[in-house]
């Protein structure tokens, strides 16, 4: 991918490839034009500033309301790896390819409060992540309240008073005491100075904020526990496919902690909001856990069948060229014609795209080397209409002014405000010394790709506010 930032270079040499001379020698050529700045034309052949020769635009390049047709040799085709494929007619699912994460069941936690204050004492808790099953004890508490209620309990026992036992057993219930302590305090009729604290169910360890001797009180949370026999898989629904996801459908998972393997599930709740940094709604599917082969915090790759549509024309989704103003693909007129058309998309299915406006079934396009042949499309017309507006206005072709051309390395990418930091080399031309500065791009330009220490080669432009910003960039192999 990173190449076709690149691509004005090659594309300025298809002209030299075996077989085009020949092609060349009998067109009518327009104008050249610069082969990184294509606002930048000659009506001369000329070269640019690092010794490249300018390109002919040639008049039958040019096809009216149709657009700029690319001419290749057709014995050029296969050596540079054009591939098509027709735009069809058929079923289409809705499938989903999302990701999701692995947590726990949220109605299979446990927090461990204590409901009178006392201290810590015989704690069988070592560390988080051990393991317990339902009645293991936890720890034993000393608390003053639950002495006096035991004693109260007791008292009550000795009256005989039906109505003074009943509430004094309530009263233990309601400090935390269970009944298998109760019967045992009544059958002994012995004070009990430290009460045990058993687990609720099994499980592990997920927080422990309590030691040995330590005095607790009711609003401290002394630890807590998890059953990993059942757990929740959270997917993130990209917002674009969120209206496809209904409750029940069938879900398959994969996970790279388990590789070669798939497991199915159905989403059983869909949360009620996306989330706002991630534009994504969150679906949940509950997964049995025997033998514990899920993990809390797993990575799954996940695809969802929403169901199929009938009828729809689609193409395969590597076809299509998605800028931040269009989209396009390249469709194949035979004999080395192509022509960059601009359609509308509809849903994504897996490696399949629908269209909605723009393409008629039977058409092929193009799925491999499209953005060689759309950027030379696109070049060609940028340069076509510059060419013709100079012309009209009786200006010197290449001397509008507004552009300008420098060399620098990446320092930083800022892709959420498309903005670049380039540690630049001196522009004469706009006066600014060398230095590292922030500079605004373009929405059209693809950030996407670059890395920290890439060297490009950068096309300024003036704004109407008169700052400039970067309107094309090619890294420099």
């Amino acid at each position: 991918m990173r190449t076709w930032l690149a691509m004005p270079l090659l594309l300025g040499a298809l002209t030299l490839l075996p077989g085009a001379t020949s092609l060349a020698e009998e067109r009518e050529i327009l104008f050249y034009r610069n082969p990184m700045n294509p606002e930048i034309t000659s009506s001369e052949p000329a070269k640019d500033w690092m010794g490249m020769d300018y390109i002919p635009v040639y008049a039958d390049e040019v096809s009216g309301e149709d657009g700029v047709v690319v001419r290749i040799d057709p014995a050029l085709v296969q050596n540079l790896g054009v591939r098509t494929e027709p735009a069809s007619r058929g079923r289409l699912w809705r499938r989903i390819d999302a990701v999701g994460n692995i947590g726990y069941d949220e109605a299979r936690i446990s927090h461990i409060h204590m409901r009178s204050e006392g201290w810590i004492e015989d704690l069988r808790v070592h560390f988080v992540g051990e393991r317990f099953a339902a009645g293991d004890v936890l720890f034993e508490i000393y608390a003053p309240a639950l002495v006096n209620a035991q004693e109260e309990f007791l008292q009550a026992l000795r009256t005989g008073r039906t109505a003074l036992i009943a509430s004094s057993r309530e009263r233990l219930h309601l400090l935390g005491v269970d009944e298998l302590q109760v019967r045992e305090l009544e059958r002994s009729r012995k004070v009990r100075p430290r009460i045990t604290v058993r687990a609720p169910r099994a499980g592990v360890v997920t927080a422990l904020n309590a030691r040995h001797g330590m005095f607790v009180t009711p609003n401290m949370e002394v630890m807590s526990l998890a059953d990993l026999s059942s757990l929740w898989l959270l997917v993130e629904v990209p917002e674009r496919q969120s209206s496809w996801v209904a409750v029940g459908q069938a879900v398959e998972l994969r996970l790279p902690a388990l590789p070669g393997e798939v497991f199915e599930g159905r989403i059983e709740y869909l949360y009620p909001g996306l989330d706002a940094r991630t534009r994504t709604l969150r679906a949940r599917v509950q997964l049995d856990n025997p033998g514990e082969r899920f993990r809390p915090d797993m990575f799954a790759k996940v695809r969802i069948f929403a169901g199929p549509r009938d009828d729809v024309l689609s193409i395969p989704r590597t076809a299509l060229i998605r800028t931040g103003r269009a989209e396009r693909v390249i469709v194949a007129e035979g004999e080395g014609r192509f022509r960059a058309v601009e359609v509308s998309s509809g849903m994504e299915s897996g490696d399949w795209v629908e269209i909605r406006d723009g393409l008629e079934e039977g058409e092929r396009v193009v799925v491999s080397g499209q953005f060689l042949l759309d950027s030379e499309a696109s070049i060609q017309a940028s340069a076509t209409r510059l060419h013709g507006a100079q012309a009209e206005a009786g200006t010197e072709a290449g001397h509008a002014g507004k552009t300008v051309e420098g060399m620098g390395t990446v320092t930083a990418i800022k892709a959420a405000e498309q903005v670049l930091t380039l540690d630049h080399e001196a522009i004469e031309a706009l006066g600014w010394p060398a230095m590292v500065m922030d500079i605004e791009v373009h929405e059209s330009v693809d950030l996407g790709e670059l890395e920290l220490g890439d060297r490009l080669h950068f096309t300024l432009e003036q704004g109407e506010a008169g700052g400039y910003r970067i309107t094309s960039i090619h890294v420099m192999e």
